[in-house]
């Protein structure tokens, strides 16, 4: 599988017995269908996002992505409870797409974040 942002090779990697793929390059996650909720009630799994945020929000900024697993066009979401974060989701097979930095902000809560949320600008 090649990454939908930066199309570099993905890798497999194992949290307890989640496994995801992470992109070699610029270092985000893809996470098959519920492997990101199940994996964000895992104490330590934000261990597994080891990109840069810096580089996260860089990929931010790619636009028109398709699903790496089913070549569906993929849609722009923003997560309901940090609206900050901003991810791809497929329609057709459920998967999701996060940036490097992006798993692990979402991870943790801070005064920081809830305060960038109320200055979260609107989605096009």
């Amino acid at each position: 599988m090649n990454c939908p942002k930066c199309n570099a090779e993905m890798e497999k990697i194992t949290h307890r017995t989640i496994e995801v793929d992470r992109c070699t390059s610029c270092r985000g996650i893809w996470f098959d269908l519920l492997e990101r909720e199940r994996l964000s009630q895992l104490e330590g799994s934000e261990a597994i996002d080891v990109g840069d945020a810096a580089t996260g929000r860089r990929f931010d900024r790619v636009e028109r992505i398709v699903c790496p697993v089913c070549t569906t066009p993929m849609i722009r979401m923003a997560d309901p409870v940090q609206p900050h974060v901003w991810y791809e989701a497929c329609k057709v097979c459920n998967g999701v797409f996060l940036d490097s930095g992006e798993f692990e902000d979402l991870k943790e809560r801070t005064l920081l974040d809830r305060l960038r949320d109320l200055f979260a600008p609107e989605r096009p």
